[in-house]
C-alpha cells in the first residue's frame, strides 16, 4: 500500500508494530522479509519515486578535512535509495575482519563473521547474484580462461568478487511493496525528529515533514533506521530533545569513526609475457578477482586490509580520480560524468577501446584499502538547517598514518611476489617510495562507501547498538546498514549491510513473538 504524505491530513497519526525509516537497499530488504505477514509494517521514505531535486537537498552539507564528493549527490534521496546508481560489486568479507587485531585500535566485532556469513546466501536472490561461491577454484572449473597470477597464496591471493545487474531496488520491488497489503509505504515521509520518553528508555514517535507543509507522527513497536551512515548519524544527533546530545549520544560515539574505501592509482605492472588475465578483467557482466593482502601478511606487517585490481595502462594513465569527476552537487550531473567518460556501455568498454592483445603486457595498479577506525573522522552537526529545520551534517573525513602504510606494503608485497615469480616487474607510484611519508595525495577518491558512525560494540562507551544492532539504552530502537559496521574491510557494503538487515528482521520477528505470548 502507498500513501503520499503531502496528500492526507496534516497531522496525522500513524500506527504499526514496525516502522522503518529509509526505503534504500536495507529498508527495503527488511520490509520485504515482513510482506504478507500479521503485522503492520510501516515504511517510510523521504522523497518519492523519482528524482526530486527539493527533497535531495536536504542532504546537503559541508565537506572538511580529507576531500570527498558532494554531500548532495553521494546518495540519492528517493524510493530505492543510492541503488539507483550502485554499480553491483559484491565480495564477502574475510575472517581478520571480524578480529580484534591489536595493531588496529577500536577493531573488532561482537558477532562473529560466521553469524553474519549464514545470511549470506538468502541475499544473493535479492541482489539478483549468482551462485554463493566465492572460492577460486569453483569459478576456474566454471571458466577455464580464468587464470591467476602464479603468486604465493600465502602472501597475494585471488579474491572473488560477483556483479549484482545492478538491482535497482525502487523498479524491481516497488510492486511487491505497494501490493503488500499489510505494508504502508509513506513517501514524502522525511524523519525529522525521534521523541523518546523523558528517560530515554524507549522511543515513542517520530515526527516526519514534508515541503508541502505537512507534519506527521508516527508510533509503533519497534523503529528500525535504514538509512547511509551519514544520515542516520545526523537523525539521533538532531533528535537532542530528551538528551542534549542527542539520541544514543551518551558517550559521545555517535557520528564517529566515518570510514570509506580509499581507492587510488599506486603503481603499474610489467609482464615478461603478454596475457589478457581474463580473472581481473572489469567489464561489470561476470565474476572478478582483485588481488588482496593474505591475512597473514596483515598480521606480520601489522596493516589493513586491501585489494589491486588491474586495468590496462594505456587506460590507467589518463584515468581521472572518481572524486575529480563527482564533483557536481547534481547527481544527475556526475553520474554523467561518469557515463560519458567511462561509456554507457560498461560491459564491452575495456574489449572495444583498450584490450587489444599488444596491451596485454602492461596494467596500471589500482589499490583498494580498508581504512582504520578513527574516532576524529566523524559526521557532526552543522549550525545551518535544511528547508525541514533539521541541522545539517557536515563530514570530517580524516586518515591515520597505518592508512598510506597498507597502501604501501601492499604494492612493495606485489612487486616482490611479481619478481620471484620471474613473470615481470612492478613500479611503484611516486607517493609510496619516501617511507616516512604518512600523508595521502588530495586526489584519492572513495568507493561512495559510508561506514562507521554508528557503530556496533558490546562496551556502550565504544559502540551505539549491541550486537543485535538495537541502540544502547533503546529498547526499541535498531539500526541498519554499514553505519554500524566497527570495520569496513576490503571490500563493498552492501552484500554485508543487506546480510545484516535480514539478521535484524529475525531478530525481531523474534522480540515480536514474545510480544505476543506476554
Amino acid at each position: 500500500m502507498h500513501i503520499d504524505a503531502r496528500l492526507i491530513d496534516d497531522k496525522s497519526i500513524i500506527e504499526g508494530d514496525i516502522c522503518i525509516i529509509g526505503a534504500g537497499a536495507t529498508g527495503i530488504s527488511i520490509a520485504l522479509e515482513w510482506a504478507n505477514s500479521p503485522y503492520k509494517v510501516i515504511l517510510l521514505e523521504g522523497g518519492g519515486f523519482e528524482y526530486d531535486d527539493k527533497v535531495q537537498e536536504l542532504y546537503n552539507g559541508e565537506i572538511t578535512g580529507q576531500p570527498y564528493y558532494p554531500m548532495k549527490s553521494s546518495r540519492l534521496h528517493y524510493f530505492g535509495g543510492s541503488t539507483g546508481h550502485w554499480g553491483g560489486m559484491c565480495s564477502n568479507f574475510d575472517e581478520i575482519d571480524f578480529e580484534k587485531r591489536d595493531w588496529v585500535e577500536h577493531s573488532g566485532w561482537p558477532v562473529s563473521l560466521q553469524e553474519i556469513a549464514s545470511f549470506y546466501p538468502r541475499v544473493h536472490p535479492i541482489l539478483d547474484l549468482g551462485p554463493y561461491e566465492w572460492d577460486l577454484k569453483y569459478w576456474q572449473k566454471e571458466k577455464p580462461s580464468f587464470l591467476h597470477l602464479p603468486l604465493d597464496e600465502k602472501v597475494i591471493w585471488s579474491k572473488m568478487w560477483q556483479f549484482s545487474p545492478p538491482t535497482r531496488f525502487g523498479t524491481k520491488y516497488k510492486e511487491t511493496i505497494t501490493n503488500a497489503k499489510n505494508i504502508h509505504l509513506y513517501t514524502y515521509a522525511n524523519v525529522v525528529d525521534i521523541t523518546a520518553t523523558e528517560n530515554t528508555a524507549a522511543v515513542k514517535e517520530v515526527v516526519i515533514k514534508n515541503y508541502a507543509g505537512k507534519q506527521h507522527t508516527v508510533k509503533a513497536k519497534y523503529f528500525v533506521m535504514a538509512c547511509c551512515s551519514i544520515q542516520n548519524a545526523r537523525l539521533l544527533l538532531a533528535s537532542n530533545k530528551q538528551a542534549a546530545a542527542g539520541l544514543g549520544n551518551q558517550n559521545d560515539v555517535v557520528g564517529r569513526y566515518f570510514m570509506e574505501h580509499p581507492q587510488l592509482k599506486s603503481g603499474e605492472l610489467w609482464l615478461k609475457d603478454s596475457n589478457p588475465y581474463e580473472l581481473y578483467k572489469m567489464d561489470g557482466a561476470k565474476p572478478r578477482a582483485e588481488l588482496a593482502l593474505s591475512a597473514t601478511k596483515q598480521k606480520e606487517l601489522k596493516v589493513l586490509n586491501g585489494t589491486i585490481s588491474l586495468m590496462p595502462l594505456e587506460f590507467s594513465k589518463n584515468k581521472i580520480s572518481s572524486i575529480k569527476m563527482w564533483s557536481n552537487d547534481d547527481p544527475r550531473k556526475s553520474l554523467d560524468s561518469l557515463k560519458k567518460y567511462y561509456t554507457l556501455d560498461k560491459r564491452n568498454f575495456f574489449q572495444r577501446k583498450f584490450m587489444s592483445s599488444d596491451l596485454y603486457k602492461a596494467y596500471g595498479l589500482i589499490t583498494t584499502m580498508e581504512q582504520a577506525p578513527n574516532p576524529s573522522s566523524r559526521v557532526f552537526l552543522s549550525n545551518e538547517k535544511d528547508s525541514l529545520g533539521v541541522p545539517r551534517a557536515n563530514l570530517d573525513w580524516k586518515m591515520l598514518p597505518i592508512d598510506k602504510k597498507t597502501v604501501r606494503k601492499i604494492n612493495q608485497l606485489l612487486g616482490q611476489q611479481v619478481g620471484e615469480a620471474g613473470i615481470g616487474r612492478v613500479k611503484l607510484a611516486d607517493f609510496l617510495l619516501d617511507e616516512n611519508d604518512d600523508s595521502m595525495p588530495q586526489y584519492i577518491s572513495g568507493g561512495w562507501h559510508h561506514i562507521g558512525t554508528t557503530r556496533m560494540s558490546d562496551n556502550p562507551k565504544e559502540g551505539v547498538v549491541d550486537i543485535n544492532c538495537q541502540v544502547h539504552g533503546v529498547n526499541n530502537l535498531y539500526i541498519t546498514g554499514a553505519s554500524c559496521f566497527p570495520t569496513g574491510g576490503a571490500v563493498n557494503p552492501t552484500y554485508t549491510a543487506v546480510a545484516i538487515s535480514l539478521r535484524i528482521s529475525d531478530y525481531l520477528k523474534q522480540k515480536m513473538k514474545g510480544l505476543e505470548i506476554v
